[in-house]
């Protein structure tokens, strides 16, 4: 089977005009007039990004075991198992952002952090990136985060991965495709 590659370099489209049509305490509503390289013309919603991205951490305790948390997640108001999470702060790298939120979510820093990759989501509707980490060389040290209740801390084995894919409260996309990353970098780092 061989790889699709297009050499051709594709023309974005210009945006005539942005407007914001709709905002509440958390969202912002972008309405584009855009005009494509053709000729055409359309007009596209986004969710406007706050630029400043987020991180998702894997924390690794040893090369049998790592870390996820339960947390309520509004959006589909239950509780979801995942790796800890959260917003850059304005001045801080995303390295900085993810220490600071295994210190808040799990109450553990690390010695290195290892980058897996940056993740969109739905990129028709969102300009927001997650940055994804492995954190290793795990050391006791926690921070107060700003999470209403105290967020529970699960130990996971590598080797019941599958019993954590088949769990109804492991759901999140990026969790998931952070958990897989991480697995396979894993076999390369350590």
């Amino acid at each position: 089977m061989s790889e699709h590659t297009n050499n051709k370099k594709q023309q974005l489209p210009v945006i005539q005009n942005a407007e914001l049509v709709a905002q509440s305490r958390l969202f912002k509503i972008e309405q584009l007039e855009l005009e494509f390289s053709n000729g055409e013309q359309r007009t596209y919603e986004r969710m406007k990004s706050s630029g400043r991205g987020a991180v998702m951490v894997v924390p690794i305790v040893s090369q049998d075991e790592f870390l996820l948390v339960s947390e309520y997640c509004a959006g589909t108001h239950s509780y979801e198992l995942g790796f800890p999470k959260g917003l850059i702060d304005p001045g801080e790298s995303p390295e900085q952002a993810a220490n600071r939120e295994l210190k808040e979510e799990i109450g553990f820093g690390a010695k290195r952090l290892v980058k897996l990759k940056t993740l969109s989501m739905a990129p028709s509707y969102f300009s927001s990136i997650m940055h994804i980490y492995i954190a290793l060389d795990l050391y006791p040290e926690s921070l107060v985060g700003d999470e209403p209740e105290p967020l529970e801390v699960v130990n996971w084995q590598w080797n019941n991965l599958e019993q954590l894919i088949d769990r109804e409260d492991f759901t999140e996309a990026r969790s998931v495709s952070a958990l897989y990353l991480a697995k396979e970098k894993l076999t390369l780092i350590e």
